[in-house]
């Protein structure tokens, strides 16, 4: 059974690149004509590893294709998720599954309200990749930057998937995860304590050892709103867990600095933006994270991106 991979960033790169070369049949879908055209032309996929780059000719198709999909592997932007699959629903076989790579929470309940016959199953990576804009194909090699894990779970049905075989075979480090929810809030307040600091200080992941206290009241109120929300596992030692994280990624810059760099859209609704209205759906007054999302707000507007 094919897998087709929506998404052909650092992420959906990787996974198509490591299934490609463990002989399982995946297709990428790209956005649009255009799109397909500048892909054939690179002939496929480069992907870096320890310094060695080897080409994978990884088939593509747009979203019009009239193949079926069965297994559907979405890794855009979370901003992107839901009109993705709003254009893919048409070809989604009965009993299709999608797996769903999106940071921060919100975007899998959009996707999975509207494909009530599929099986979303919610993922959550510590895989580090990058594409290479210095190479002449960059937009197609991807750099596999950091050895990381993936886990994976249904938060409407425990039973593990039938192809966790194929990731094994494929070399995708994975879990079966039967508190999936709990993963994907836990990284959520990683990435709203290191994030948005990162990008309104305007410095890589080690710089926030320079705001200890900042960072140490956003993990008070985020740990707060863990618990409130009946998460409090993964509430356990944030703070702890924030700074090893800084101090392992510090010559990183974080995804929306990135994002946020090159002019491009961030993901602060899904991140900020879902835990502040979390909080207050639930009566929460949490003073330092609502002051952050407004000061993130308006740097991000200051430059001519959406806020939202």
């Amino acid at each position: 059974m094919s897998w087709h991979v929506l998404g052909a960033g650092s992420l959906g790169g990787l996974w198509a690149a490591r299934l490609a070369r463990a002989g399982v049949p995946v297709q990428l879908i790209l956005r649009d004509a255009s799109r397909l055209a500048a892909y054939r032309r690179a002939g496929g996929l480069t992907l870096v590893e320890q310094g060695q780059a080897r080409h994978y000719p990884v088939p593509g198709q747009t979203a019009a294709d009239s193949a079926p999909i069965q297994r559907l592997l979405l890794a855009c932007k979370a901003y992107d998720a839901e009109s993705a699959i709003a254009a893919l629903k048409p070809r989604l076989a009965p009993g299709a599954e999608l797996i769903l790579l999106q940071n921060g929470l919100g975007s899998q309940d959009a996707v999975a309200a509207q494909v009530p016959n599929a099986r979303c199953i919610f993922a959550s990576s510590t895989e580090g990749a990058f594409r290479d804009g210095a190479a002449p194909e960059g937009e197609w090699r991807v750099v596999f930057a950091g050895q990381g894990h993936t886990w994976l779970g249904d938060p409407l049905d425990n039973t593990p998937a039938s192809w966790l075989d194929e990731l094994e075979r494929s070399g995708i480090p994975h879990q079966w995860s039967p508190d999936i929810l709990s993963r994907l809030w836990r990284k959520l307040a990683l990435n709203c304590a290191i994030n948005p600091l990162t990008v309104l200080y305007d410095c890589r992941n080690g710089g926030l050892r320079e705001h200890p206290t900042e960072v140490a009241t956003l993990c008070a109120e985020l740990g707060e709103l863990l618990a409130t929300c009946g998460q409090p596992a993964a509430a356990q030692d944030l703070h702890a867990e924030v700074q090893r994280v800084i101090q392992a990624t510090a010559a990183n810059y974080s995804s929306m600095h990135q994002d946020v760099a090159r002019g491009r859209r961030s993901e602060i609704a899904y991140l900020l933006g879902y835990a502040c209205a979390a909080a207050q759906r639930h009566g929460l007054v949490l003073a330092h994270l609502e002051a952050l999302h407004a000061r993130l707000r308006g740097h991000l507007s200051a430059r001519g991106l959406p806020s939202h």
